[in-house]
């Protein structure tokens, strides 16, 4: 059953829960019994030193990589599978493209299409996998290019643009799908240090009107001052999570604290 198939769900609901979730590579185990929820409106920063799971954790959700234990749940449906009286079935790959027209991604590159003006960009995954009218596409299109501050570049190439312009189409190319909830995968990590700030401040707006995010981030002062939740990953596991103020201001376990004192 697509998600778009499923009744919506209590608004008390979780739009995110992750319960229990294993990857490996290999003989490796990349993710160790993840578990976490993430509420309409929340803003969750996962943090870590680098190799902990991080964007593993949220390839899988999105179902880039299939796991290899646990569930995934959006909107109290199961993501990725089906399950069969207790064994869980992979969905076929047609089927998770559907669901995951409910999760918008931005990942560290842009992966722009290189022929397409930034409008088109945007427009490009309404029109093409959602199937809608261009006269209501395109308005909803220059709205949030708009958004991310881009008003002026709408006919510019990705060429034309810098790396953070390019970052920023990227960001409302995901929200133009309408999603249920943003993953963000060190979305400026691959910047120039004088475009971070306003790919930062894109997801600060984003935040603001109530956009649902996961942001796998190195940015603390982003994490710090912007998310609801911190959430301290490392080999695979999650060693914290709470309010991410009290998590910064006083963290509780002894690798949380080498680490912030690491990157501070």
């Amino acid at each position: 059953m697509s998600l778009a198939a499923v009744a919506s769900p209590p608004e008390s609901a979780p739009v995110l829960r992750v319960v229990d979730v294993s990857k490996k590579h290999g003989s490796n185990w990349i993710l160790r019994g993840v578990s976490l929820e993430v509420a309409k409106g929340e803003v969750l920063a996962v943090i870590g030193p680098s190799g902990s799971g991080k964007t593993t954790l949220v390839r899988c959700i999105n179902q880039l990589e299939p796991i290899d234990g646990g569930r995934i749940y959006l909107d109290e449906s199961l993501v990725g599978y089906r399950d069969r009286n207790g064994r869980m079935e992979r969905l076929s790959e047609r089927q998770i493209a559907g669901q995951r027209t409910h999760i918008g991604m931005v990942f560290q590159r842009f992966n722009l299409f290189p022929h397409m003006d930034a409008l088109a960009n945007v427009m490009v995954g309404p029109l093409r996998v959602l199937h809608r009218p261009e006269p209501e596409v395109r308005p909803e299109a220059i709205e949030l290019l708009r958004r991310v501050g881009l008003g002026e570049k709408l006919h510019a190439y990705p060429g034309q643009l810098s790396g953070g312009q390019q970052q920023r189409v990227a960001i409302a190319r995901a929200l133009a799908m309408r999603p249920r909830l943003m993953l963000f995968d060190e979305p400026t990590s691959a910047l120039d240090p004088e475009t971070v700030g306003e790919v930062l401040d894109a997801m600060r707006e984003l935040a603001m009107s109530g956009t649902t995010m996961i942001v796998v981030t190195h940015e603390m002062g982003f994490a710090r001052d912007v998310a609801d939740h911190v959430m301290v990953m490392d080999a695979g596991v999650v060693i914290e999570r709470g309010l991410s103020r009290e998590v910064f201001a006083r963290p509780a376990h002894e690798r949380t604290r080498a680490f912030l004192q690491a990157v501070r």
